[in-house]
């Protein structure tokens, strides 16, 4: 009951025009990004970040929880109408939402999947007030032992789900990442490292220009080497623009069961949407007595996928807010303008600003409101949205690059920052190689530096202590368990030993959300 009052507080607390006029906007702002294909809700979040130096904490927190919501929700539109997904969270959609457009349902498809979005982050919301502040008083006994392999775990884990067939290929991105965060001055003594006599390295490189570079000027150039995607003959204004509440009734199961799905792996750091919804998608396949009818435009698929994705938005800010540790790539971005606007995330924050939490869950339901009534009522015009050309838009995009990481610091040496990441960004993704463990390794870099340092200072350079602590061996041990698991010859012994348990169906490629 405390937690309910807490949260009707920090409800009633953001009620106020300013308020209203944020969250439509960046919703609406958050959807458009989102249904443009070759846009991600990462680089929405990082662009908008740049732009929210001038904007009260409050205010700024707000429009990013809007854009990241509003994005994961928006590339709903063009996996159903144009079978390419809007961002990589959306690749499950596609599967049954494009077949239903093609039969002449895309509203009701767009419905379901409005439906099965808002629901799905109500259910993350509620599990984020349950499960948040217990997690951030159990953080309070970590100390520099766990934290250290709490950041190799998230690492090793992202790379291991987000590499598809090549784990060793997310491995690699996130020791870029940790390579990166050990450029500059180190987090204790102000040792200046890997500086190479480049005077601007001594602070080290910048969070904000490397992710807007690796997210922002890597999706211009990728976007401009693919092939412009075509809007496709469906009946996009025929149909029901409104669910079923008979539909949703009868998929209770399968929402409350995605809602929970995806909110635990938005937990696991650095996993993120696509898994989200992959791992709902293919248990709501199995569970299913209409299982045929999956990926031939079933609407319990559909509504599975949306609502995994989007429960895997407050999952991920679980962690982020308690841990400083991102679940997924856009939460990354997230606690780096958190750092920006004054709020440090980690344990000390339920001693520090206990109800911010509440806060953000508050913001999290004016988003699932704004997304439900954009989304049922302006499907038209998101349909007009996605015929922008692109020509357009790259040099928008571009530009706000540009601009970004400079006006954070006046550094001409940050566009050149952004320019480089950029670069690497996209030379990786045509390699193969997923994004999150990258940044992921910068975020983490910081942490797991710090504290493996400590941990040797308290220990007198006895290792010991990593491995005997009861919560540091657990880490320890799953994260061996993990790597194994990402050899061919344990897999295929596994295989053979579990053959029932093998995941049927296409395997989830991970990438930036």
């Amino acid at each position: 009951m405390d937690r309910l009052t807490d949260f009707l507080g920090a409800l009633g607390g953001l009620m106020s025009f300013a308020t209203l006029f944020h969250v439509t906007w960046s919703t609406l702002l958050g959807i458009f990004v989102g249904s443009l294909p070759g846009l991600t809700a990462t680089m929405g979040v990082a662009l908008l970040t740049t732009l929210t130096y001038t904007l009260d904490r409050d205010a700024a927190i707000l429009v990013l929880i809007c854009m990241y919501v509003g994005a994961i929700y928006g590339g709903s539109r063009s996996a159903i109408l144009l079978n390419i997904p809007g961002t990589p969270a959306s690749a499950a959609t596609a599967l049954d939402g494009f077949p239903l457009a093609q039969r002449g349902e895309a509203g009701y498809a767009m419905a379901l999947a409005t439906a099965g979005s808002a629901l799905g982050t109500i259910v993350g919301i509620v599990l984020l007030v349950l499960l948040a502040p217990p997690l951030g008083e159990a953080a309070l006994g970590f100390g520099s032992f766990e934290f250290f392999w709490l950041a190799v775990f998230g690492i090793v884990i992202s790379g291991q789900l987000t590499a598809g067939g090549s784990p060793l290929k997310g491995y690699i991105a996130g020791i870029l990442g940790l390579m990166v965060a050990m450029v500059g001055s180190d987090g204790i003594h102000a040792h200046v490292r890997f500086s190479f006599g480049v005077s601007e390295l001594n602070g080290g490189i910048g969070l904000i220009p490397a992710m807007v570079g690796a997210f922002g000027f890597a999706e211009v150039l990728t976007v401009m080497w693919q092939r412009r995607a075509q809007v496709a003959s469906v009946q996009t204004g025929s149909g029901r623009s409104l669910p079923r509440l008979s539909d949703l009734w009868r998929y209770k199961g399968t929402i409350g069961r995605s809602g929970v799905i995806g909110t635990l792996v938005g937990i696991i750091p650095g996993v993120g949407e696509d898994i989200g919804a992959w791992a709902s998608y293919a248990l709501a396949r199995r569970l299913s007595p209409e299982r045929a009818e999956f990926g031939k435009g079933s609407r319990e698929g559909l509504t599975a996928a949306e609502t995994g994705n989007s429960a895997v938005v407050p999952g991920a800010l679980i962690p982020a807010l308690t841990l400083a540790v991102p679940g997924s790539a856009p939460a990354a971005v997230l606690i780096a303008a958190l750092f920006i606007h004054g709020v440090r995330p980690g344990p000390m924050i339920m001693l520090e600003q206990p109800q911010f939490i509440y806060s953000i869950a508050a913001m999290l339901l004016l988003a699932t409101i704004a997304i439900a009534v954009f989304g049922l009522s302006l499907t038209r015009f998101f349909v007009m949205v996605m015929r922008v050309p692109r020509e357009y838009l790259m040099p928008v995009v571009f530009t706000l690059c540009l601009i970004g990481p400079y006006a954070l610091t006046q550094r001409v040496f940050d566009i050149w920052v952004m320019v480089a990441f950029g670069i690497l960004g996209f030379v990786l993704r045509r390699m193969d190689y997923p994004m999150p463990p990258l940044v992921l390794g910068i975020i983490l870099g910081d942490l797991l530096d710090k504290n493996l340092r400590r941990g040797l200072t308290l220990s007198d350079g006895d290792l010991s202590p990593f491995f005997t602590r009861p919560i540091s061996a657990a880490f320890a041990v799953l994260i061996a368990l993990t790597i194994a698991a990402s050899i061919p010859g344990v897999r295929r012994m596994l295989a053979r030993l579990f053959p029932r348990r093998r995941l049927a169906g296409s395997s989830p490629r991970g990438g930036s959300q």
